[in-house]
């Protein structure tokens, strides 16, 4: 069904073009992705559909019955309304039933015998009946547990600006909606959240848009990309992974035109240089061929940022933690937490919002005390620390004010010297961008120049928090590869799966009352342990311990049953691993057919969900098998 049609939209601040000449429909069932580099209008294209901000020319038309929702940025909120009923707050009949009923009940808890009370409860009774309303509260209060919300009768004006957007994003997803646009869903939430939105999302009907720089939230839930370049707009039927091929794809097709235009170009010079007149009909159009030639030069592309700052010299002894303590009130968040740092360390920090994260980040960076044990870094240690937050940018200042505050010049990683404003240029911030006020920049503009600044000052520790929120693709791309290189030690509070995969090989999680894990390995790894670990919880509890007496007196063995499968289920674990890749080949050769997508993915969630539970079975057999060989040993 289509749903919304954008028509040569074009849209600019002041000599600034965002994007021109847009065209793009949506169907029931498409989940699109924009991306681009920031500053390229990506926000802004959202608002234009949503109706927010007016385009400068086109149009956008919507079906006359069809419902768009827009979960933005900064969401507003009514004064006082708690976050279950922001929630429950949607124009649906379903939704003005449950807030009808949930107000009658809260006045007869006042006023019990009130007859009239009672009248309007049966009659509110059987509207929840008609319209089969009762789970709405309850999946309401599912999806604020779910994005980290347990106070969800406490009003929101009290809420952190990232509780206040999970709010948002809770009463998004209740409430119904045709299109559902999303602007950084996955900011400001943990993995774990992050992994419950994706599942949402890809089991939801209605359509998509959508903006996120998470790699695998976009890969997994997209089946459409649109990328703003330059004020162009390229539309891809695929998901991230494939974007990226066909990405390619067009861009070599673009240098084997821009090349063949060159060629023509020059041949077309050369003739012009031997001083033909242009008297004839001929020439004259010789010569305004040339012309046009000239014209179609390619527009400059998003540019590639060049992040080789060298770093400053590093001690043998670099960060030492020894039983760390730290409370706030009640609560504990770090409990007898030591660590040695090593050189070239990369340890991604993971665990619940609230659980203590960014506060071991700040204990190592002197900006809070311990509650117990110590803190000690080398003497050459110098931090870099990038933080969730802009508070450290007077955000009256010019950008290159702000860059020169740190340093005016900087070495590079070959030991030449540049200026701050070529490492501006570097970092995509254009000659006439480096003199504007750093509050007309957009966030991820910000958080990109907030980076620069950190890296300016050759830190050889660094401290990352949250360094994904609001960076590009292409930022995050160049800043991946920098840590590749970066012969110091990081530390990374992150819910970006593929950025911890891609940058850590330690990880630090974070349980909950102040219990701090060690792992080996990236964020894939750490998953995989995490898993098995509650498949050992869940196995069934006569594997641990058998609790009939007679199990000593007889030799503990397999059923017929448990026999055949323990023989046959490494093959059905393979076969169901072949069937997977059939399917992710098969996506990418129906990239273009959205429906034939959408039916893969959801047999490769079925395939998945079977593989999970035959590996379930897997540790299940083997443990029995295991515990057998004991028994005959014994």
């Amino acid at each position: 069904m289509h749903l919304l049609s954008v028509e040569n939209i074009s849209k600019s601040y002041s000599d600034k073009i965002l994007f021109e000449d847009v065209t793009f429909g949506i169907e029931t069932g498409d989940k699109i992705g924009i991306i681009g580099v920031n500053g390229t209008g990506k926000s802004t294209l959202l608002k234009v559909v949503a109706g927010l901000e007016p385009a400068d020319s086109g149009k956008v038309s919507i079906g006359r019955s069809v419902v768009l929702r827009m979960l933005a940025q900064d969401p507003a909120f009514a004064p006082e309304e708690t976050a279950l009923e922001h929630v429950l707050g949607g124009d649906s009949p379903q939704l003005k039933a449950v807030r009808d009923y949930a107000e009658i009940m809260q006045a007869l808890a006042v006023n019990p015998d009130d007859s009239k009370l009672q009248e309007r409860l049966i009659a509110a009774n059987q509207r929840m009946d008609e319209l089969e309303a009762w789970q709405l509260e309850s999946e309401a209060k599912t999806a604020l547990t779910k994005l980290g919300i347990l106070n969800y009768d406490e009003k929101v004006a009290t809420f952190s600006g990232g509780q206040r957007k999970r709010v948002a994003m809770a009463a998004a997803l209740l409430q119904p909606s045709d299109v559902l646009i999303l602007d950084e869903p996955t900011n400001h939430i943990d993995n774990d959240s992050v992994a419950w939105l994706e599942g949402m999302l890809q089991k939801r009907k209605g359509a998509l848009l959508m903006i996120t720089h998470d790699r695998y939230f976009l890969d997994r839930v997209s089946n459409r990309v649109i990328e703003l370049d330059q004020g162009r707009a390229h539309f891809y039927e695929a998901n991230y992974s494939r974007f990226l091929e066909l990405k390619l794809e067009r861009e070599e097709r673009e240098i084997a035109s821009e090349a063949k235009r060159q060629n023509l170009l020059r041949n077309e010079l050369a003739w012009i240089r031997r001083g033909a007149q242009a008297r004839s009909t001929k020439q004259k159009a010789r010569i305004d061929r040339f012309e046009a030639l000239k014209e179609q030069g390619p527009k400059a592309s998003g540019g590639k940022m060049d992040v080789s700052i060298a770093s400053s010299r590093l001690g043998k002894k670099i960060i030492e933690i020894d039983k760390l303590m730290k409370r706030f009130g009640e609560r504990t968040l770090i409990k007898d937490l030591s660590y040695i740092a090593v050189p070239e360390d990369r340890v991604g920090i993971v665990g619940r919002n609230g659980s203590g994260k960014s506060t071991l980040l700040k204990l190592i960076a002197g900006k809070f005390s311990p509650d117990g044990g110590s803190v000690e870094l080398g003497t050459t240690v110098k931090l870099g620390w990038f933080s969730q937050e802009h508070e450290e940018m007077d955000e009256s200042l010019r950008v290159m004010e702000y860059i020169r505050e740190g340093a005016d010049q900087v070495k590079t990683a070959d030991g030449s010297t540049i200026s701050a404003g070529q490492m501006l240029e570097r970092f995509l911030f254009s000659p006439s961008m480096q003199w504007s006020v750093i509050s007309k920049l957009s966030g991820g503009e910000k958080r990109r120049l907030q980076l620069l600044r950190v890296l300016m000052n050759a830190p050889n520790v660094l401290l990352l928090d949250e360094p994904t929120n609001d960076l590009d693709i292409a930022t995050l791309t160049v800043l991946e590869d920098y840590l590749d290189d970066f012969p110091g030690v990081v530390l990374i509070v992150s819910h970006d799966r593929y950025f911890l995969d891609r940058t850590v090989d330690r990880i630090l999680s974070f349980e909950g009352e102040g219990v701090v894990t060690h792992h080996t390995g990236n964020y894939s790894d750490y998953q995989a342990y995490a898993e098995r670990q509650e498949a050992l919880k869940q196995a069934p509890a006569k594997l641990a311990a058998p609790s009939k007496p007679e199990s000593r007196e007889r030799p503990l063995k397999m059923s017929y049953k448990d026999q055949k499968d323990y023989e046959q289920i490494d093959g059905w674990i393979a076969e169901t691993e072949e069937g997977i890749k059939s399917i992710v080949q098969q996506m990418e050769l129906s990239s273009s057919d959205s429906a034939r997508l959408q039916q893969l993915a959801e047999e490769q969630q079925g395939l998945e969900a079977k593989l999970d539970q035959l590996l379930e079975r897997w540790t299940e057999l083997n443990e029995l098998a295991e515990q057998i060989a004991a028994n005959k040993k014994g």
